[in-house]
């Protein structure tokens, strides 16, 4: 599974960045992800750069080992959740400066809107009774493979928002048919309480493999009902 761009995966750095660019373009983006890498940015001596990611041990949600709490299944019913009705506010939110950990700049929202208008990127959104977007969560889907970048909830709002809108992913994966790969990228304690494990790098290249060919689900037939 070599890349043209990224190189044979046997010869990447015994590390999770695999390569820093100042190039950063769709082409560069739809070959990273086609090929177990995503980008993130990052400075160097004070310039921005992006650097690429293939993590040593990479953060996978397996779709039937999703965990469910019963107060998680109680507050879906607050929540009307849709799919790509609302991804620059989606990417927005999860750009707010003002949140812990915030990394997304103005390059990857710009770059992830135009892979939206492709049909390669996705958002995820929980509304609440009266219309407020309170969460949701956003990701590039390359066939059977849906790689989720960020997730948001609004604190006063919209507790567990960003929950229920990875369950409804979920579901809706698993009602997709084919073989289907959920990638987090890292494991957090957070995630690992949803059922996130970890994978080998090799391990996951090898399961990107099996999933691409599976065709991509429609994502406007995504229904707002809940079937879990």
């Amino acid at each position: 599974m070599t890349s043209l761009i990224f190189g044979d995966p046997v010869a990447w750095p015994d590390h999770d960045v695999v390569g820093i660019s100042t190039e950063f373009s769709i082409g560069m983006v739809v070959e990273a992800y086609a090929h177990g890498v995503f980008p993130m940015p990052v400075e160097v001596h004070g310039s921005p750069e992006m650097a690429w990611f293939s993590p040593r041990r990479r953060g996978v949600l397996p779709l039937h080992g999703l965990r469910v709490t019963r107060s998680l299944r109680k507050m879906v019913k607050r929540y009307r959740v849709t799919a790509d009705t609302a991804f620059d506010r989606v990417v927005a939110k999860c750009a707010d400066p003002d949140r812990e950990g915030a990394w997304i700049n103005e390059r990857i929202a710009t770059l992830y809107g135009q892979l939206h208008q492709r049909g390669l990127a996705h958002s995820v959104e929980c509304w609440d009774g009266d219309d407020n977007l309170v969460g949701g969560l956003y990701g590039v889907g390359l066939g059977g493979l849906f790689a989720g970048e960020s997730m948001f909830h609004d604190p006063e709002r919209g507790r567990d928002a960003s929950k229920v809108a990875l369950v409804r992913l979920v579901d809706f994966l698993n009602g997709a048919g084919g073989e289907r790969l959920l990638d987090v990228q890292w494991r957090t304690d957070h995630l690992a309480t949803l059922g996130v494990i970890e994978i080998d790098r090799y391990d996951y290249l090898d399961r990107l493999r099996q999933v691409l060919p599976t065709p991509a689900p429609s994502w406007a037939s995504m229904p707002e009902s809940w079937s879990i």
